[in-house]
This record gives structure tokens, sequence and C-alpha cells, in this order.
């Protein structure tokens, strides 16, 4: 299959468009109006999981985010100087510490999720509701297709036939 051709496939286009998007997500990141919260953006996307699982130590933080634990346990020392989440002793292991979020940190959440919320709203403002309500569910159904696919072990890949 040639190279035009090939980009013409669905999946070609989008994974062109994936990564597209990740080039204009990097860009956009620094046009959320979030003002100064004293850490840098990637250590504050580590204030989510907390707020939504609650306390946990750096390897299990790590591990949620799909990152390196040297890196995560940098990016918290940042957060922890911040003043948006606090050490505290881990109650199943006292030698161990787990990270927990603080009200400020709460409230760099809400800082945050406004900031992406009103960026987006800007971005869809000339889009029909309905087709913005259809986006959504699609891009739903395919985060979790892809999720469902990264839990799976991973199958060979397929063979292409030639003619």
């Amino acid at each position: 299959m040639n190279e035009a051709a090939e980009n013409t496939r669905p999946e070609a286009r989008l994974a062109d468009e994936i990564m597209r998007f990740f080039r204009l997500g990097a860009r956009a990141k620094g046009m959320l109006n979030s003002g100064d919260l004293g850490a840098e953006f990637s250590a504050l996307m580590l204030l989510f999981p907390l707020r939504f699982l609650g306390p946990m130590r750096v390897t299990d933080l790590a591990e949620a985010k799909q990152a390196d634990p040297s890196t995560v346990s940098r990016q918290a020392a940042q957060l922890v100087k911040a003043g948006l989440v606090r050490r505290e002793a881990d109650p199943e292991d006292g030698r161990a510490a787990r990270l927990a979020i603080t009200e400020d940190g709460l409230a760099a959440c809400r800082k945050l999720h406004d900031a992406r919320e009103a960026f987006l709203a800007e971005v869809l403002g000339s889009w029909p509701a309905e087709r913005v309500e259809a986006f959504v569910e699609l891009f739903i159904e395919f985060n979790t297709a892809v999720e469902a696919r990264l839990r799976s072990e991973p199958a060979a890949p397929p063979q292409r036939e030639h003619a």
C-alpha cells in the first residue's frame, strides 16, 4: 500500500490527529489561566488522583499516573513545598509515608478544572450542542476502549495479507 493510500485509512488519519492533539495539548496547557500555583504543571496533575483516590504512597501514585517513581517523587516534593500536599504516616506501615491533598491542593484542583473547562467552552463555543454531546460520547467510548486494551495482555499484531 502506498503512503497516500495509507493516510486515507481511518486508523492512520486518527493516529495523525492524536499526535496533533498531543502537540496542541502541550501548547494549550500554557494557555490555561490557572495562575501560579507553586509547582510545575506536570506536578500539579498529581493532585487529581490524590483528590479522587485519597492519600497514597509515591509508588502507588506513580502507578496511578503510569510514571516513573523517581519523577513522581520529585514532583511530589514540589507539591509539598507549595503546601498543596502533605506527607503523613501510612496507617498500614508507620515507617512509610503517603501523600494527602491539602485544602490548598483542593482549591488548586478546582482552579485547574475551571481553567480547563473554560478553555474547552471557548474552543467548542461555535459547535452545535448536539455535536458537542456526540463528540463527548465518542471520546468516552474511545478512551474506554483504549483503557480496556491497555489492561489486557498485548496481542500479536495482526498479519497483513500482501496482494
